[in-house]
């Protein structure tokens, strides 16, 4: 497409659908089987979906070039290590890190039903996308979840100027009642690599707060950023979070930690990244009904207090996402130039005919979730 053809799309709402479609078959040319390929293109599209573009489709070409230079195996195969009742290790054997989150968040629910509580510990995975994808999935069956990761490093031990933590992410969901799940999902650093990535997409300048330069001096530039470190949030307390994720996520499962650990925007090294899963059966504490009650009180509460000037009303975690998904699906997604321009490559590389996926959502259907 022409340059301005990619301006002018990126100016209009598209199906959701249809590029999850456009993932699906990318991911089916690198050799990843049908059924795996639309998990993880619902991944990274459904980030797309709750306004998280930094997890999106901005990463399909990452993961590609991963498949494509073997670092990645198309093919999924999780080995089951060690079965120790209500805990599990699992090796992912390099697979695709969607399909590898979803099948440990399944196993961890089987294993808390079970025993009341499953912990999942993997090894040799890959990057999977966000978190909340899996910690929600987790929510819908009952369950209160807990799920960490660790990363490539893009942030220097707390007074130093060498990368070897990364901005680590962890997810805690639980069922909310009559509403959409409770998740929080956060990375340990003040802000996600992805962000900074998509600022650079957008040719935005970043705060100052976001990063420092590779001399560890505040920069506004997202080229100088991600040459540089990111910051910890809440200083260092982020960095310790950031720590003890990578512990609990790379030590603990026998898989890579700090700088031996890559992530998806490395095209030829083995991630070996970690994960840590745990399911707790709810049922196992009160009943499942009298829990979303609960929750249902407690999100009332929260919605009770007065709303501050600047804002609109009061969210619980994982409400803003709820609120986007739905207008997303409804309205259609609007992606930037850049991360549309990278899309369409990556469909020339595959052979695949970008046109043929790009569809806008009908005007008469929009705010109609």
């Amino acid at each position: 497409m022409q340059s301005s053809s990619i301006d002018q799309l990126s100016r209009t709402p598209l199906s959701a659908e249809a590029l999850k479609d456009f993932a699906c078959a990318v991911y089916q040319q690198a050799g990843v089987p049908p059924a795996d390929a639309g998990l993880a293109a619902d991944a990274l599209v459904q980030a797309d979906l709750w306004g998280h573009q930094s997890h999106g489709l901005l990463r399909l070409g990452w993961y590609y070039a991963r498949l494509r230079s073997g670092a990645m195996k198309g093919v999924t195969r999780l080995q089951t290590v060690t079965d120790a009742g209500a805990v599990g290790v699992l090796d992912g054997n390099d697979g695709v890190g969607p399909v590898i989150a979803h099948q440990a968040t399944e196993e961890a629910v089987r294993r808390a039903r079970a025993h009341g509580v499953g912990i999942v510990s993997v090894r040799h995975s890959n990057h999977f996308g966000t978190c909340m994808y899996f910690t929600r999935q987790g929510a819908l069956q009952n369950c209160a979840m807990l799920m960490m990761s660790n990363g490539g490093p893009n942030m220097a031990p707390w007074g130093g100027l060498q990368k070897k933590i990364g901005t680590n992410p962890w997810s805690i969901g639980v069922p909310a009642g009559k509403h959409a799940p409770m998740v929080m999902d956060i990375a340990n650093s003040g802000v996600a690599r992805g962000k900074i990535y998509l600022a650079n997409n957008r040719h935005e300048p970043i705060p100052a707060n976001w990063a420092v330069d590779t001399q560890g001096n505040p920069t506004t530039d997202p080229k100088e950023a991600l040459k540089g470190f990111i910051l910890p949030m809440a200083g260092h307390k982020g960095y310790a979070i950031g720590v003890m994720v990578d512990v609990m996520s790379g030590v603990l499962s026998g898989s890579g930690f700090q700088d031996q650990v890559h992530g998806p925007y490395d095209p030829v090294n083995r991630s070996r990244a970690g994960h840590f899963i745990m399911a707790l059966n709810i049922d196992a504490f009160q009943p499942i009904a009298e829990f979303q009650t609960r929750m249902e009180a407690y999100i009332a509460s929260l919605k009770s207090v007065p709303v501050a000037a600047g804002h609109d009303k009061v969210y619980y975690p994982g409400e803003i996402e709820a609120e986007a998904d739905l207008r997303h699906r409804a309205n259609g997604l609007l992606l930037p130039a850049d991360t549309l321009s990278a899309l369409e490559q990556v469909g020339n590389e595959a052979g695949i005919a970008w046109r043929d996926f790009v569809r806008a959502v009908d005007s008469s259907n929009r705010g109609s979730p």
